[in-house]
């Protein structure tokens, strides 16, 4: 089975999604994510719940260049979310045809968050949808380890968003990954970036929120990162660069940035290959 390859609304967040979809097309992507709900009071988020304007395009332009929706975001689970909240959000996935939910962890109750998760991925799959956590250093799921954990807690069918960058940053372990159960992964985010010693937490979210690298392009050892996942698992490219995409373009930025990660992904497997 081929890998799909979706380009992440991170990476050019400042195109709303009828104009994310024809750029996607044009580099030679297979899907997109839409970042539907903002993150942060600085940042866009593109609401096309309901018969909006904006949905409509929306759909027109998938419809056109017969790309896919991947995934939509981006729920942060904080102690007073209200779920049924999201039924619109929700409802806007399946109509798009997304086929997962991008969660945060923003609850320190534990408990109370696996019990959120595991309710929300009850709703989600009433509409064909299914749910996945991705841990961040900064928050109070910072790791691998302790995703699993929460995910165990909240039930069979939500998933890990594993993101390359935060794997690392997080010291989580290719061991820890080789024991994750497969049905536990339907998504994986990929990027690179310099590697040091320790961060901040200014400079993890500088980093995740405004300057990773190309794959092949920093210092994280993505190749036994990879090959540690499904050779079927969708992988998403979230490589926002700013400072890049104001010299060169989101044209030219979107198609290095595709043929980088289709360089790296040949060499990976080439060399699992040789191996065996």
């Amino acid at each position: 089975m081929m890998r799909q390859i979706s380009l992440a609304h991170l990476t050019a967040l400042d195109l709303s999604p009828p104009k994310l979809i024809e750029a996607a097309a044009k580099a030679g992507f297979d899907a997109v994510g839409l970042r539907l709900i903002r993150v942060t009071d600085t940042t866009p988020g593109y609401p096309l719940m309901g018969a909006t304007k904006m949905m409509t395009e929306t759909k027109a332009a998938l419809q056109d260049t017969e790309l896919s929706v991947s995934d939509i975001e981006f729920v942060k689970i904080e102690p007073k979310t209200d779920l049924s909240a999201l039924s619109p959000f929700l409802d806007a996935g399946a109509e798009l045809g997304a086929r997962e939910v991008i969660c945060a962890p923003y609850d320190p109750d534990l408990s109370r968050l696996a019990d959120n998760l595991g309710t929300l991925s009850e709703l989600a799959k009433s509409r064909g949808l299914g749910v996945s956590l991705e841990f961040f250093p900064w928050t109070v799921v910072p790791d691998l380890a302790s995703a699993h954990k929460i995910v165990e807690n909240a039930g069979p069918d939500v998933g890990i968003l594993i993101d390359t960058l935060h794997f690392d940053r997080s010291g989580s372990s290719l061991s820890e990954l080789r024991g994750l159960p497969e049905h536990r992964m339907r998504l994986a985010h990929l990027c690179d970036a310099s590697v040091q010693q320790s961060y901040s937490t200014d400079e993890l979210l500088f980093t995740a929120r405004a300057e990773r690298l190309p794959p092949g392009e920093g210092q994280i050892d993505l190749g036994p990162i990879l090959t540690e996942l499904p050779k079927s698992l969708p992988i998403g490219l979230e490589v926002p660069m700013a400072s890049r995409v104001a010299v060169v373009g989101h044209d030219v930025f979107l198609k290095h940035l595709i043929a980088a990660t289709r360089s790296l992904l040949a060499d990976t497997y080439t060399d699992i290959a040789e191996a065996e």
